[in-house]
């Protein structure tokens, strides 16, 4: 199902077809320095990743992580979406992308466009992020589209120190 569509991308949810390439993104190189490894190897990890993470969200919330893909091409190219944590108060905004598409002004269209969502469609009123903290490109898009920097957090069952940025709704 499409949800988001901008200029030159489309965010839609998830499905099992999408299993392949969420296999990839979830073990590239900058997926596992600053999002960590989430154990998803084989196809059937990257389906159960899919059922029991943005499908479940979406059909407690409403919302979730949507594959990002390049609107013309329909080239999948990485995630953004809103997230319910556990271990953060607020919905959180989310965002990953291929090494081969970063640099090109996609994860910014999709994390603005996400938070227009998040905002207008589905109401929030404080939408969070949080980054490694030598995760500098993510902090600087989080800037970029209106995010202040809030503090350092270490949420439960993390070893390492996040940087807690937020967006409040006026």
């Amino acid at each position: 199902m499409k949800v988001i569509e901008t200029n030159r991308l489309i965010l839609r949810w998830l499905s099992i077809d999408d299993a392949p390439f969420i296999r990839n993104l979830l073990n590239e190189p900058s997926w596992l320095r600053f999002i960590g490894d989430k154990g998803v190897k084989t196809l059937e990890d990257a389906k159960n990743y899919i059922l029991t993470g943005p499908m479940d969200m979406y059909s407690r919330l409403g919302f979730g992580l949507y594959l990002i893909e390049l609107k013309d091409e329909g080239i999948p190219i990485g995630m953004c979406g809103l997230i319910k944590r556990d271990s953060l108060e607020d919905v959180d905004l989310g965002f990953a992308l291929c090494s081969s598409f970063q640099s090109k002004g996609y994860a910014y269209e999709a994390a603005s466009a996400t938070m227009t969502y998040g905002i207008e469609q589905i109401g929030l009123k404080r939408i969070v992020a949080i980054t490694s903290m030598d995760n500098h490109d993510s902090s600087k898009l989080l800037e970029k589209i209106g995010m202040k920097w809030e503090g350092n957090i270490l949420p439960p069952n993390n070893l390492k120190e996040l940087k807690l940025y937020a967006y409040e709704c006026e």
